[in-house]
């Protein structure tokens, strides 16, 4: 019995993700899943565990290259309210780990709270973000986590408080499955003091960034003491292209897909960009976008 026919309430075969990822590339998901409940997604990870079905998480789809190719097993996304809700208590506010940081972000500032406002217009879900301790030298996410709820391979639901998790630049050492929420502990600020920090903060990224209207993904980490960008520049790679691929000529630590970009052109281009630069600088860069 396969996974449609197990839970065909939430389950989609050969599903195209091309539309949940912001490159908008990519081939079919053999099975899609889009559990309703968190009992629902437990039942759905056993069910995968005992058949010995591969499983995916499918958060923003920000940072993500899907291959051209059907992605097998099952890619879950959770997208219903018991993986998306805010609820704020006094200064404490609990996000869903599949909310989207930017709401979650509006959220905290409506009720006049900071700390996380200077991650405005990093796109991605709260679970990936924390996953991942989005941020930059304005501050990481995982300054105000306090607590991070998981879902553990054997199903069970465990709380790890802050002191039990380990953060680094652009990482952390949660390795379960799914992060069903998490709570982070914020500042009473005016509202108007926060909007301002926002403000700043959203243009200060986006200049750094390709243009709004293009599609596009970050390559590879910052080593350290440098950026990527910077390393790229030296090695006289500055808007390198390989078919409709090409590197952003405003942070060519970007790949911009231009119309008719395919997966294989992004994997190439960022193949010999790695490859050029250790030659050129002799330094080895490491890929920051995760390939399926």
């Amino acid at each position: 019995m396969s996974l449609a026919d197990e839970f065909p309430e939430i389950t989609k075969r050969n599903e195209p993700l091309a539309p949940f990822t912001h490159l908008t590339i990519g081939g079919p998901a053999e099975f899609l899943v889009q559990p309703r409940s968190v009992d629902e997604l437990n039942a759905v990870l056993a069910a995968c565990q005992r058949d010995k079905v591969p499983v995916r998480m499918l958060g923003g789809g920000f940072n993500l290259l899907v291959r051209d190719e059907q992605v097998p097993g099952a890619v879950i996304r959770l997208t219903a309210e018991p993986f998306t809700f805010l609820r704020r208590d006094g200064k404490k506010v609990t996000a869903g780990g599949g909310a989207a940081l930017f709401d979650l972000i509006a959220f905290a500032v409506k009720h006049g709270l900071g700390g996380l406002e200077t991650l405005v217009g990093i796109r991605g879900t709260v679970g990936g973000s924390v996953r991942c301790n989005v941020g930059d030298r304005s501050g990481e996410i995982s300054q105000a986590v306090r607590n991070v709820t998981v879902l553990t391979d054997a199903g069970k639901v465990q709380v790890r408080g802050r002191d039990e998790l380990t953060f680094r630049e652009h990482d952390s050492d949660i390795d379960e499955a799914v992060i069903l929420s998490v709570e982070f502990e914020l500042e009473t600020e005016p509202s108007e003091q926060v909007l301002k920090k926002m403000r700043k903060a959203w243009i200060q990224r986006k200049t750094s960034e390709p243009l709004s209207f293009q599609k596009y993904v970050r390559l590879f980490r910052n080593p350290p003491g440098n950026t990527a960008a910077a390393l790229i520049d030296r090695a006289q790679l500055t808007k390198a292209r390989t078919g409709a691929a090409e590197l952003s000529e405003r942070n060519s630590n970007y790949a911009v897909a231009h119309p008719g970009t395919t997966a294989r052109d992004i994997i190439h281009l960022a193949d010999h960009v790695q490859a050029k630069v250790k030659e050129r600088t002799g330094v080895a860069l490491e890929r920051e976008l995760h390939v399926w």
